[in-house]
């Protein structure tokens, strides 16, 4: 979270691009590609690996945004690409957990389908203003990445309904918060026609 989902982050045109923020994002981006072949090496000391690559990249996400805004190094690179780690690394690991029949595809599709959609909704109404990102939007996040870190770990059978109950709870709050940025979206939409309405005569 490299300083995209705080609206209050402006970006400044000292800082450098190659910053300790940026590079903990790239970092995070470049270690995905890395969690997918560990997911399908066969060995169960591999599956650990991958997990431990899993939660140190959300780890990333933390740091990087606390950095780039107590350092003030907020970037347009950061922004753009910090939001696009994050949904990197989640949606491999949906699509990878799919592929290996430990989570339904409907989940994965429906989760994927919301994240890319509400991404392609605050670009398609930045010029009306920025969505920011709501406290049910944060704590989607957390769940999807509690979540998955409890399906990559290696659980007894007996214990895999907890990895299905927290999923059902960040799937619920996935759906419920991409309702809500899409009404918002609507009604930043409708304000902005009112005023240029009203400007107009």
């Amino acid at each position: 979270m490299n300083g995209a989902s705080d609206p209050a982050a402006v970006p400044s045109d000292n800082v450098p691009v190659w910053n300790i923020a940026n590079i903990l994002t790239v970092s995070r981006l470049l270690m995905v590609p890395l969690f997918v072949v560990f997911m399908f090496l066969d060995h169960p000391l591999w599956r650990f690996a991958a997990f431990a690559i899993f939660v140190l990249a959300a780890i990333t996400d933390k740091i990087d945004g606390d950095i780039a805004r107590k350092r003030n190094l907020v970037t347009d690179f950061g922004k753009v690409a910090d939001p696009i780690a994050d949904k990197a690394l989640t949606g491999a690991a949906l699509v990878v957990l799919s592929m290996l029949g430990d989570l339904w595809w409907w989940v994965t599709i429906v989760i994927l389908l919301r994240e890319w959609g509400v991404t392609a909704l605050r670009f398609a109404v930045i010029k009306h203003g920025v969505i920011p990102a709501s406290r049910g939007g944060k704590l989607k996040t957390v769940l999807q990445i509690v979540a998955i870190a409890v399906y990559l770990f290696p659980l007894p059978d007996v214990l895999h309904f907890v990895a299905h109950v927290i999923m059902a709870a960040a799937f619920a709050v996935t759906v419920v918060t991409g309702v809500d940025y899409v009404v918002q979206a609507l009604r930043m939409r409708r304000v902005a026609k009112a005023r240029a309405g009203g400007g107009a005569g």
